[in-house]
């Protein structure tokens, strides 16, 4: 069976066209998100699951379904602050969702293939979906807990307008990830790329390090242990109105129980987002490039 793609997109709303994850950036109006489901389905992706709130539905069905489904089946789940394990309840004043890790949790009845798990702002190229799907593609049917995950260098994923976040890799020597740390503020100054710690402290950080940004690839297998550290988690936290559960955070916890192996698939493709409003010039300068080497074409859709 082909591999899914799950879209992280809880956060569009009902401001259709308003909001950065649908900002038009191609000479036809497409979004960053049009670019990576094209990238997957030309990489044998066979299916699109959508995260979306609730509140979004209809503004889904009417806006964006339509768009893909006629390139390819489509399905969507809702990400809700009381999808909570039994016997819990939403704290009172609690606004923001539980998290990433959630958001790939709530997502277990529509997703039955080896599945890629993306954001829906963020730019991860051509090449990416390939090695991915590649990747899926291959496991055998009776592996069930070997992963993946696309590192990228990190100086392929540094705005020019601002400090960025991103999710530093620490490899094995055969190429599989031990941990993944994240750094809130980076940024270039100079000839050097510097992560912000705690009390203004600065770390050089190489050029090449391997970073995470969300582009990864597990089989059904994984929700138990999503389910699992969710359940951790809400307990943990059940008091807590800004504590979310992250991606990165369970697929660390997972290596690090020894569940399951989790293999770094290397990028050279330089990612792009729009993160800073000033961020979107570089975005339309960077797809007209490769609309012109004929990666991509003018109109996708």
């Amino acid at each position: 069976m082909n591999p899914t793609l799950l879209i992280l997109a809880a956060g569009l709303g009902s401001r259709y066209g308003g909001l950065k994850q649908l900002e038009q950036i191609g000479p036809s109006g497409e979004t960053l998100m049009d670019y990576s489901i094209f990238d997957a389905k030309r990489a044998g992706f066979g299916k699109v699951v959508f995260v979306i709130r609730k509140s979004f539905e209809q503004d889904f069905k009417n806006l964006i379904l339509p768009k893909y489904s006629k390139f390819i089946e489509v399905e969507y789940v809702f990400q809700e602050l009381d999808m909570l394990p039994e016997g819990y309840s939403v704290p009172k004043d609690r606004a923001k969702p539980w998290g990433t890790g959630h958001a790939v949790l709530v997502a277990q009845e529509k997703v039955k293939t080896p599945f890629a798990v993306i954001n829906s702002d963020d730019f991860y190229g051509k090449d990416s979906f390939q090695a991915i799907a590649s990747f899926l593609n291959a496991l055998d049917a009776g592996i069930q807990n070997k992963y993946c995950l696309l590192a990228y260098k990190l100086k392929n994923t540094l705005s020019e307008d601002g400090t960025v976040s991103r999710g530093l890799c620490y490899l094995d020597k055969n190429d599989y990830l031990i941990n993944i740390e994240e750094h809130t503020k980076i940024y270039r100054e100079n000839n050097s790329i510097i992560s912000l710690g705690k009390d203004n402290k600065k770390f050089d950080l190489s050029e090449n390090a391997p970073v995470s940004m969300n582009l990864m690839g597990f089989t059904p297998s994984v929700f138990s242990y999503f389910k699992y550290y969710f359940n951790e988690f809400i307990e943990n936290n059940k008091n807590d109105l800004k504590a979310e559960m992250y991606l990165p955070e369970v697929v660390s916890k997972i290596i690090k129980s020894g569940s399951a192996k989790v293999q770094i698939l290397p990028s050279n493709e330089k990612w792009f987002g729009v993160t800073y409003k000033e961020d979107k010039e570089i975005v339309v300068q960077n797809i007209n490039e490769m609309i012109s080497k004929g990666i991509y074409p003018k109109k996708l859709w």
